[in-house]
């Protein structure tokens, strides 16, 4: 993405996460963001560290858009979906690349929603739209707050419609929430918001 085109939209990064009961709520997600989302995805889905992951093949197959796992300095490209793999923090810089570390566990999980969460609020500023969807802990509730201290949006699954209501709740608790939705209208949200031009 150019600068100028970061200039001319609203938001330039969507960025997720979930844990238990993820893989469907992602699907779910990704299977109504249609084929022409106009910013980058990255996903942060706890997973068994111990095991080889097939989390993008997976969720290809409910995405209207390409997933891949994430890859160490690759840049980030609008309409494709990056996902985290297991036990690798995932994070984005200001020159719009991914960076994956193996540095300490957060909340006792890698990937950590709230690294990914802190990365992108320092990278992209208040063109951040993060959202937080069913899973257990409080992973992504500091995010979610860093996210908002620079401007950007907030969206959580209402914790109420979510399969494991720990993260929503937790995410809900820090009054960062700029949208608290079921699960089937977070997608319609999250294009709107994307289409809208920056004022």
């Amino acid at each position: 993405m150019t600068s100028d085109q970061r200039t001319q939209q609203r938001y330039s990064v969507l960025a997720v996460a979930s844990s238990a009961g993820g893989i469907k709520g992602l699907g779910t997600l990704l299977s109504a963001l249609g084929t022409e989302l106009r910013v980058p995805v990255l996903i942060v889905q706890h997973l068994d560290r111990k095991h080889r992951s097939y989390i993008a093949e997976v969720l290809a197959r409910r995405s209207l858009l390409p997933v891949k796992l994430a890859q160490h300095r690759e840049p980030v490209e609008a309409g494709t979906v990056y996902v985290a793999p297991p036990d690798h923090h995932l994070l984005v810089g200001s020159d719009g690349r991914l960076s994956l570390t193996s540095t300490d566990l957060v909340h006792f999980v890698r990937p950590s929603a709230d690294l990914l969460f802190e990365s992108v609020a320092a990278a992209y500023g208040d063109q951040a739209l993060v959202c937080v969807l069913t899973g257990t802990g409080v992973d992504g509730a500091k995010g979610v707050d860093t996210v908002k201290a620079y401007g950007g949006t907030v969206i959580v699954q209402d914790p109420l419609t979510a399969e494991f209501k720990g993260m929503p709740d937790a995410a809900v608790a820090t009054g960062a929430a700029d949208f608290v939705l079921p699960l089937e209208d977070i997608a319609a949200t999250i294009r709107g918001l994307v289409d809208t031009k920056r004022q």
